[in-house]
C-alpha cells in the first residue's frame, strides 16, 4: 500500500512538474511584447528636455522590463534621434539622445530608430511585430501626449490590443491660450483620452498592479 501511495505521489509530481514546465513555454512564445519608448537622458534631470516625473516613470519602466526580461518575454526599446530643422534634443551623436542607463537594451533586444512621434513611421516595427507574431503591446515612455499616445493610436489602427502602463509615462507642463497647463493634468488628460470608450486605444494600468497580474 505504501509503494502505491508512493507511485501515485510520484505521477503526481511529474504532472504538476510538466505543467509547469508547459506554462513556461507558453509564456516564451507569448504574442505580447514590452514597448519602451523614448526614455531617454535628455527627458531626465540635466537633460535638454526635462519632463515632470520622468525618474519615477523611468524607474517604473525599469521594473517591466525586468519582469519581462525574467520572463523571457519579447521587448523592443524605441530611440527617437531628432532630423528635423531645429531640433534641440535628441540630436544625432549626443548624450542627451543616448537610452537611459534604468532601461538600457541588452545586446539580445531590439532596438528600433525612429524620427517621427509614431513609432511605426518609416521604421521596421511593424514587420518585426508580425515576424515574431505580436498581437498585444504594453507600452511605456515619454511623452506621455506626444510619442506614446501617437504609437498607441497607430497601434489600434494597426490591430493590436493595448495596455499603457501610465505611471511609467511622462511629460512636462504645455501651454494653451497663453495660460499653463500642468504635467499632471496633460498626462492624466491624454491617458483618459486614449482609454475613452471602453478602453478603445488601450487599457491604463499601473506598474504594481500589471505584475500583480491585475
Amino acid at each position: 500500500m505504501k509503494k502505491l501511495f508512493l507511485g501515485l505521489l510520484s505521477v503526481m509530481l511529474m504532472v504538476l512538474v510538466g505543467c509547469h514546465d508547459s506554462d513556461n513555454v507558453k509564456n516564451t512564445k507569448s504574442d505580447t511584447a514590452l514597448l519602451i519608448i523614448d526614455v531617454q537622458n535628455d527627458y531626465f534631470p540635466g537633460g535638454s528636455m526635462e519632463l515632470v516625473g520622468a525618474k519615477e516613470a523611468g524607474e517604473n519602466a525599469k521594473k517591466m522590463l525586468e519582469y519581462y526580461r525574467s520572463k523571457k518575454l519579447p521587448i523592443i526599446h524605441i530611440k527617437h534621434i531628432a532630423t528635423n530643422a531645429g531640433a534641440t534634443f535628441f540630436l544625432p551623436n549626443t548624450p542627451g539622445a543616448e537610452i537611459n542607463a534604468l532601461v538600457a537594451p541588452n545586446k539580445d533586444e531590439k532596438v528600433i530608430i525612429k524620427h517621427y512621434p509614431n513609432s511605426f513611421r518609416e521604421t521596421d516595427l511593424q514587420e518585426y511585430l508580425k515576424a515574431q507574431g505580436i498581437k498585444n503591446l504594453v507600452i511605456t515612455g515619454m511623452m506621455t501626449d506626444v510619442c506614446v499616445e501617437s504609437t498607441t493610436r497607430a497601434a489600434f489602427d494597426l490591430g493590436y490590443s493595448n495596455t499603457v502602463i501610465g505611471d511609467a509615462c511622462a511629460t512636462r507642463d504645455r501651454e494653451l491660450n497663453g495660460e499653463v497647463v500642468p504635467a499632471a493634468t496633460v498626462h492624466e488628460s491624454f491617458l483618459a483620452g486614449i482609454s475613452a470608450l471602453d478602453n478603445l486605444y488601450a487599457k491604463i494600468v499601473n506598474t504594481q498592479d500589471y505584475l500583480k497580474g491585475k
